[in-house]
């Protein structure tokens, strides 16, 4: 098995700013806690650095307009019809030098699934990717450049079928609208209820338009879903549809903000979760193109994609200096010296309330599948 860690420092200290949320740093601290761990000097893996993908791979995913727009806004300009692509909003401002930072993001995911159609690797991590939010004219929800319309796109050119899971707390809306009519792509998203939160898309009824009816899966979660439903879920409608659909390349958009500490969301797991998932999807295909996306508790984000990487390499991390460093980049001081999470159950009347709603979603979800 051969693999590959795409990072790039210029990258991962690209800034949006000393108040917005989004934090390219977290790159920087899983690769150092991969490496910490054991991680990165493996026989197997290689770690690549992404150059610009040029405009036409672009085009794959966005319109020539919007990636004109997007051009000027990167070398500096500032004028009015920017608002109109969802330039200059909080969520997503006019940053000199954001074209060039998203194109090269998008190449890091795009070179990826190169590496993976041509038999040259297996496995595939971009952490410095998942901006599922970016629709085709349009940025929205930190996201500019959508480097998974564009991979997939290039495998279906290839005449490949792909899953393309996403388990971010927020709905991947803008991979759900490119591929809403395709039987080619299995669109899987588990993620806070729409009701609750941005992008307040992603609800039951979303389920594919056309020669896609049937294969786009929305599971709207609602708060304080925790790691015992958020696996119920996994296990009794993702993973039987994964195995009936056998993809010949799986996308995992493996954000980590639905961990219990992130500070932009509701949901209640912990890393446990997330880690035996990752594992499950090393089961279902052979080739995997997994990306970065969420998680706003930074340090338990670096945490969650350390864990993710080891999985994805079948190698336990092994912390050589357990006991000698500070503890601040596993998160609370009562975790130190471990990468994974205390276990962490919601309890009472309110998980009866929340399972009743989860068990609802799937008991839909088997009936309309024929799980």
């Amino acid at each position: 098995m051969h693999s590959i860690f795409y990072y790039s420092e210029e990258l991962a200290h690209f800034d949006f700013g000393p108040d917005h949320f989004f934090k390219p740093e977290r790159a920087q601290k899983t690769l150092e806690l991969c490496r910490r761990y054991g991680l990165v000097d493996l026989e197997q893996m290689a770690i690549k650095s992404p150059a610009a993908l040029p405009k036409e791979k672009l085009l794959l995913g966005h319109s020539e307009d919007y990636l004109d727009a997007l051009l000027r806004v990167g070398n500096g300009e500032i004028f009015q019809e920017m608002l109109s692509y969802g330039i200059g909003t909080e969520d997503n401002p006019p940053l000199k030098g954001i074209y060039e930072w998203s194109s090269k993001c998008a190449a890091a995911t795009w070179n990826g699934m190169i590496e993976l159609l041509d038999n040259s690797c297996d496995v595939i991590f971009n952490p410095l990717g998942g901006f599922h939010h970016a629709l085709y004219s349009k940025a929205e929800g930190f996201c500019y450049i959508n480097d998974i319309v564009i991979a997939v796109k290039e495998a279906l050119n290839r005449n490949l079928r792909i899953t393309y899971l996403d388990i971010d707390a927020h709905h991947g809306n803008g991979v759900q609208e490119a591929f809403y009519d395709s039987d080619k792509v299995q669109f899987i998203s588990i993620h806070e209820s729409g009701k609750y939160i941005y992008p307040y898309t992603g609800f039951l009824g979303e389920a594919g338009e056309g020669k896609g009816e049937g294969f786009n899966v929305n599971i709207p979660l609602p708060p304080k879903t925790d790691d015992e439903l958020y696996l119920e879920v996994f296990y009794r409608v993702v993973k039987p549809l994964i195995q009936e659909f056998r993809p010949d390349v799986l996308v995992g958009q493996i954000g980590a903000d639905s961990v219990v500490s992130d500070p932009l969301t509701d949901l209640m797991t912990t890393n446990n979760s997330y880690v035996e998932i990752v594992s499950e999807l090393k089961k279902l295909c052979e080739k995997i193109l997994a990306t970065g996306g969420g998680g706003y508790d930074i340090y338990r984000t670096a945490r969650c994609w350390t864990l993710a990487w080891g999985v994805l390499n079948n190698k336990e991390p092994r912390d050589e200096f357990a006991g000698l460093v500070g503890g601040m980049m596993f998160g609370p001081e009562m975790e130190v010296s471990t990468l994974y999470d205390k276990p962490y159950l919601v309890v009472g009347s309110e998980k009866d309330k929340i399972r009743k709603e989860v068990e609802e979603t799937i008991e839909y979800l088997i009936r309309r599948h024929h799980l």
